[in-house]
């Protein structure tokens, strides 16, 4: 626009965008685009930090379709990303987490089932992540699936998979400085080897109402293999998936969350974005796939906030120890 006797006046794209698409303030297509650009500078200016120790992190939710995967897959792609040592173990039979990670995972191929079933270790079945050279899987295939019927007489049932990482930890050359479990949704034998071998748990909680009805059964079972198995197993981050900022109920569930676990529920939130559905189907995490996206920026975002914890949160299971 031009006014007499004055130059010629040119908004921002960014403004221009902001403009067009935005129909009040923080909200809309536009103002997401120049928001997007933002963060993702501010996200390469940002600094990890190894964790003092490795945080052993299993990602449970008995709900299905709340973005467990998704939240598994992206925050180890993230961690890697960032220059970390990264340990993905897949627990879940529908093997989705060893598609994401571009990991062989067939009927009778090398997998976690073996290592349940103490017929390997874990670095004798686990792959490398090809688009990570330090992020490793130890696949799942549907073998796994027969699983807990096969080990539920063993006397150690609960501490299979507690005791072949241990193992591994041991005698690896490579310090880890995360293992993510990604879990079945459900809370049988296989979930409780995975609680039994970590020392926290991230739940993802999908922002819709019938997200929270089912999110006191998962604490009650925790509070259960707290008691009776892992004394250690601390809930230590919550992470709200499937946010849409636009809904009235997406913002309810958040502060709903937040309110009643104000310490653990992470700032950032994940949004509801077709690509990071769309990533594992190319055998790819959102994080290479569509790199300058949304998704893949919150995933980012959710792994610093993650990993700027790491010092409070092995504090507090120093002290857990302490007391046991």
């Amino acid at each position: 626009m031009t006014h007499q006797g004055s130059s010629p006046e040119f908004e921002s794209a960014e403004d221009t965008i902001a403009r067009i698409f935005s129909d009040h303030e923080n909200s809309g297509v536009g103002s997401e685009i120049a928001d997007a650009s933002t963060r993702l500078h501010a996200l390469e200016r940002l600094k990890f930090k190894q964790p003092a120790q490795t945080r052993r992190i299993a990602v449970a939710n008995q709900k299905g379709g709340v973005g467990k995967t998704s939240t598994t897959v992206n925050l180890a792609a993230a961690l890697a990303l960032a220059g970390m040592n990264v340990l993905v173990i897949d627990m879940d039979p529908q093997g989705n987490a060893s598609t994401a990670l571009g990991a062989k995972h067939n009927s009778g191929d090398p997998s976690v089932y073996d290592v349940i079933e103490g017929r390997a270790g874990i670095a004798d079945v686990m792959q490398t992540c090809p688009e990570f050279p330090t992020l490793q899987v130890v696949p799942a295939s549907i073998d796994l699936s027969g699983a807990e019927l096969e080990i539920s007489d063993l006397p150690n049932r609960n501490d299979l998979l507690d005791e072949a990482l241990d193992k591994f930890l041991d005698e690896s050359e490579i310090h880890y400085d995360y293992v993510f479990v990604d879990c079945a949704p459900s809370l049988g034998l296989l979930v409780i080897n995975a609680m039994c071998a970590v020392n926290e748990m991230l739940i993802p909680i999908q922002a819709e109402y019938y997200a929270l009805e089912g999110l006191g059964q998962l604490i009650n079972t925790i509070g259960l293999v707290q008691t009776h198995f892992n004394p250690l197993l601390l809930v230590s981050t919550m992470l709200v998936t499937m946010f849409d900022k636009r809904t009235l109920l997406s913002r309810e569930v958040y502060q709903e969350v937040k309110t009643h676990y104000p310490s653990i529920v992470l700032d950032t939130t994940i949004p509801r974005t077709v690509k990071i559905s769309e990533a594992p189907s190319f055998g790819e995490t959102v994080i290479t796939y569509d790199p300058r996206g949304l998704g893949a920026i919150s995933y980012r975002e959710a792994a610093y906030e993650i990993n700027e914890r790491s010092q409070i949160v092995l504090e507090t299971i120093a002290s857990r120890r302490n007391e046991n």
